[in-house]
């Protein structure tokens, strides 16, 4: 594989400029473009390859919960990382619903932030510790949990992998937990996805939370 193809969008100039210059040493990272908020990455996606998107949430624009949807909805492989700070719940729960494969809080190390990138690239959910439980706590839970779980005919395996996946493990991970070989666990989430009617990791995450299955 090439290098990653990043877009950092933030309408902060100093944000990006300074983005730019720390991912720019890594060897395996190529910052292809910079913006100011999700319409101008929107056309920017349209014009040139892109891998995944450093997105600041709160721009005046167009912020990173519309700019999320609309570069989504025409580009669903392209993956999309929130940056945000502790006050922005309301936002994330929006980004991730969208498609956002996670977040990353705007003071976060460098490197954690690289090691984001290489997460959501390998389709992983990034979450950063610190915040994930009151995240967690404001997305409304499904009280018909157990219901809604026959109603797809979910095996036990399969439920047990939809947990691993909201905890943020690779396939590897799981397969590792459960003795199942990686190319197992990739079959049985494609299964899942069938049966859920979803797109991607981050809305398997996301129905786990809903219906209880972190508990």
């Amino acid at each position: 594989m090439g290098k990653i193809k990043i877009l950092i969008v933030d309408d902060e100039k100093l944000i990006r400029d300074g983005l730019n210059i720390i991912l720019s040493t890594y060897e395996d990272i190529e910052v292809v473009g910079l913006c100011e908020d999700g319409y101008d990455a929107l056309e920017f996606c349209r014009k040139n390859p892109v891998d995944i998107i450093l997105m600041d949430i709160r721009m005046s624009k167009c912020d990173g919960v519309l700019g999320t949807r609309i570069i989504k909805e025409e580009f669903e492989d392209i993956k999309i990382l929130i940056l945000t700070t502790f006050s922005d719940i309301e936002y994330i729960q929006e980004a991730l619903k969208y498609g956002a494969s996670g977040y990353l809080l705007k003071d976060s190390s460098y490197d954690l932030i690289y090691e984001g990138i290489k997460a959501a690239i390998k389709g992983n959910i990034v979450v950063h510790p610190e915040i994930a439980d009151k995240i967690l706590s404001n997305i409304p839970r499904d009280r018909e949990s157990t219901g809604e779980i026959k109603t797809h005919n979910l095996t036990d395996r399969e439920i047990t992998i939809i947990k691993e996946i909201a905890k943020g493990l690779t396939n590897k991970e799981i397969g590792e937990e459960l003795y199942l070989s990686e190319g197992t666990i990739k079959n049985n989430i494609s299964t899942i996805l069938s049966k859920l009617h979803l797109r991607d990791r981050t809305q398997i995450a996301i129905f786990a939370f809903k219906n209880n299955l972190m508990t």
